[in-house]
């Protein structure tokens, strides 16, 4: 594995560099990597890789659609229902999460999400790498370093049950709450 551009990359890239068009960020396959410039929590680490992707996902049955660009462009502008990464964001920055629309999907609501994008815009930083077959290099690199906000193949991470009680309680928080518009 050389997971060394990921976790000390040359260079770490903005929401505005990403969201630009043409975006830097190839639509190709690969493992990209987030760092914070400020950390999310107080017992997390500012200045250096907390969390770990891949595009597309290794699925068996199917061929995905998903690329590194669509990704990395999603997780600074999308909404928690389709990031994990801004969901746990969310969590640990106190937004609320909430039912909405139909019900089925949780967001952090339209306040939430414009405030969590600009938080990721201020303090987020990503970097990529191409990659073929990136899930194997995300198990690596999952078992070989401290990325707290990882939860998948990730239980031995001392942070790891503490970032899945409290996105639980979100979850059944927004479930007790009204579904919002």
């Amino acid at each position: 594995m050389d997971g060394a551009a990921i976790i000390e990359p040359e260079r770490l890239w903005s929401a505005h560099e990403v969201l630009m068009r043409p975006s830097p960020v190839p639509a190709v396959a690969g493992v990209y990597g987030w760092h914070f410039e400020e950390a999310p929590h107080a017992d997390l680490t500012a200045g250096r890789l907390l969390y770990v992707g891949i595009a597309p996902r290794h699925m068996a049955n199917r061929t995905s659609t998903q690329n590194l660009r669509k990704r990395v462009r999603y997780h600074y502008r999308g909404n928690a229902a389709g990031s994990t990464l801004r969901l746990t964001l969310g969590c640990l920055l106190g937004l609320e999460l909430r039912l909405v629309g139909s019900g089925t999907r949780m967001t952090f609501g339209k306040a939430g999400e414009t405030a969590l994008s600009q938080w990721m815009a201020d303090n987020a930083r990503v970097c990529w790498i191409e990659q073929n077959e990136p899930w194997t290099m995300e198990s690596e690199l999952i078992s070989e370093l401290d990325l707290p906000l990882n939860l998948d193949q990730n239980r031995h991470n001392a942070f790891h049950d503490r970032l899945k009680a409290l996105r639980a309680q979100a979850r059944q928080r927004a479930r007790e709450l009204p579904i919002s518009a």
